[in-house]
């Protein structure tokens, strides 16, 4: 059976080589990398099953490299590892479409289990495809993992993706934060508080650039969120 290959981005020799050998012990193949650039170039080659990516790098910013990521990979899972607990910061990691994200100092084996989490989080996603979908202006294709608005495809993140999905296939249902959080997030903790409310933020703005005139996902205060499709 082929063993999940994680590759490491960190700076600090101590935490990568200690991280590196607990994940090995797990079961997973690890890549390290000291700088972001190279991982950038051997991204192009092949790429591993998930990123582990620390946001302060010597040569580009951790959020810059996942943005760069994911632009050519989408379907890339990014868990990040930082210095920075400050809440700015997890947003706008979540924002630019990563996964999860860790605040130095942490355990090996949280890591580990953020990892697992993740990947059966995206398994259980990917079992779950569903066919193409209308609905009013809006088109669903799960197979490319697409959603057209007006008959223009939307450059989503996966995340952006999978919280316009959820609303799409119930046109008018009011969705508390929560179950967006379990529906999309799966296992949420903290990092997630107010990630939902970025990611409504962004999408609408993508909505916006397709028609101006147009406000599909409604705000109801004090429950949540939905969406109408005429």
């Amino acid at each position: 059976m082929n063993q999940t290959t994680v590759w490491l981005v960190e700076d600090e020799t101590s935490i990568s080589e200690a991280l590196a050998y607990v994940m090995q012990l797990e079961g997973f193949t690890v890549r390290t990398f000291e700088r972001g650039l190279p991982a950038l170039d051997a991204a192009r080659q092949a790429l591993p099953d998930l990123v582990v990516l620390d946001v302060g790098l010597p040569d580009i910013s951790g959020f810059e490299l996942c943005r760069q990521l994911l632009a050519a990979y989408p379907a890339l899972p990014v868990l990040f590892l930082t210095a920075r607990s400050e809440e700015v910061d997890k947003l706008i990691g979540l924002e630019i479409g990563a996964d999860d994200y860790v605040a130095k100092p942490f355990s090996p084996r949280e890591v580990c289990a953020r990892v697992r989490t993740i990947l059966r989080r995206l398994q259980k996603q990917q079992s779950g495809a569903q066919t193409v979908v209308r609905a009013g202006r809006f088109e669903l294709n799960d197979d490319a993992a697409q959603i057209a608005f007006c008959d223009q495809p939307l450059p989503l993140t996966r995340y952006e993706y999978l919280l316009l999905k959820t609303l799409l296939l119930a046109p008018g249902r009011v969705y508390s934060r929560q179950q967006l959080m379990d529906r999309v997030w799966g296992d949420a903790n903290d990092s997630f508080d107010r990630t939902v409310d970025t990611h409504i933020k962004t999408l609408r703005a993508k909505l916006r650039a397709v028609n101006p005139e147009a406000s599909p996902i409604n705000t109801h205060r004090g429950l949540g969120y939905s969406l109408a499709v005429n």
